[in-house]
């Protein structure tokens, strides 16, 4: 591959990198783009919380990569080591060097699974699973249906995630499904989170502490998970601002990892200080290296990690790449728009929308605070299709 020189060079095959190669594939400009992606399966994660209900498998999420690298775009089937922003070029794990007129940097995000003393010991076994991995979504489902009372713990960690919303999601459906299996008055059920609140958007949250009342969830906010001891079943928290220790007895344990940019990302000089690649929150565009472009999990947006963001700010990144290209204005503004489908239970769903200032900004000409079977069927059937048929192919 060494040699190899490309107008666009995407690093990441994923939601971002796949969305961005569609829409300047079609963008009627003669341009020779490649996306680099080691992975033999491209995999529609928002799923995964409903895998983990029970209410699809898991399979449902996964499709073969190839079937979504755009036509007119070559695939490196290779892995990022360096950025050599400084030669326009990248290291592959292969060995080779790729150069590039311009770089797309969509490597999503790292979940670091070891930053949780005692976790990876224990994950997938004796009630602790995370619906943050394909392989134990499933797990989840069964240890709650198995789970025939006691403590059942749901966690936030203290980092950016992707889906902010999916910690709370799988605490909702648990009641439920607890309450099917005739559990429930039997279950201390317990979500203990680094955030300050239950949703950082006040008019999602007034509705969203409402819920966790009605369902008689009890919370306990900065307390963040730094150890899980399998042997006495125990998790192990700590408070973010005062920096004492909260120990609770676990039964089921539901775990979101610590998460952040790729380490290949945070070592390279495109990193920021936090380790997110470097961009203008509005117009994408790389603040030291004009020719480099980032949007989704990996980059410095300060919006909500999520598909629907991307959905955003894919046109903008694609529009203003090509004005930089032909040396006009790069005039394509993202105003921070995200979306969160909150899953409150089996048949009803919020749907979160809102801005970089933390507006709402909703689509429906109704209040999408409120729970909605309408909303849970187009988190279900719709929203997938939109992803597979629409987004990845440059057409939503």
């Amino acid at each position: 591959m060494t040699g190899q020189h490309y107008d666009v060079l995407i690093a990441g095959g994923g939601s971002a990198g796949i969305t961005v190669g569609a829409r300047l594939a079609q963008c009627g400009k003669p341009l020779r783009i490649a996306i680099i992606e080691p992975s033999e399966y491209h995999y529609y994660q928002p799923l995964w919380t409903l895998v983990g209900a029970g209410i699809f498998p898991k399979e449902a999420s996964r499709r073969p990569t190839a079937e979504y690298i755009p036509p007119g775009v070559d695939w490196i089937r290779d892995k990022v080591v360096e950025f050599q922003p400084e030669k326009n070029s990248v290291r592959l794990e292969s060995g080779g060097n790729v150069s590039y007129d311009q770089l797309v940097v969509a490597l999503g995000i790292q979940c670091n699974w070891n930053a949780i003393d005692g976790l990876e010991a224990t994950l997938g076994k004796d009630g602790v699973s995370s619906n943050y991995r394909y392989d134990l979504a499933e797990l989840t489902y069964r240890f709650l249906n198995e789970f025939r009372g006691g403590n059942a713990i749901f966690t936030f960690p203290s980092t950016p995630i992707k889906c902010a919303g999916a910690p709370q999601k799988i605490a909702y459906l648990a009641d439920e499904i607890f309450r099917r299996n005739g559990v429930r008055e039997k279950t201390n059920l317990i979500y203990a989170s680094s955030q300050k609140s239950i949703f950082g958007v006040a008019k999602y949250a007034a509705s969203l502490s409402k819920i966790v009342e009605r369902k008689k969830i009890q919370t306990h906010f900065r307390y963040n998970l730094v150890a899980v001891r399998p042997k006495s079943k125990e998790a192990v928290f700590r408070h973010l601002d005062k920096g004492d220790e909260m120990i609770l007895k676990y039964d089921f344990l539901h775990v979101v990892p610590p998460q952040s940019a790729p380490d290949v990302v945070r070592q390279s000089p495109l990193a920021n200080a936090e380790g997110w690649v470097d961009v203008d929150k509005y117009t994408l565009q790389h603040v030291r290296y004009p020719n480099v472009f980032s949007l989704g999990d990996v980059s410095s947006l300060p919006t909500s990690r999520t598909g629907a963001a991307i959905r955003k700010e894919a046109p903008v990144l694609v529009e203003n790449l090509l004005a930089y290209r032909e040396g006009r204005p790069l005039t394509a503004r993202y105003d921070g728009y995200a979306s969160c489908p909150l899953v409150t239970g089996f048949g009803k769903l919020i749907l979160a929308e809102f801005d970089y200032d933390g507006k709402p900004a909703e689509t429906f000409p109704f209040d999408q605070s409120q729970e909605r079977y309408s909303m849970y069927v187009l988190k279900l059937y719709v929203l997938p299709e939109l992803y597979w048929h629409g987004m990845l192919r440059g057409r939503a």
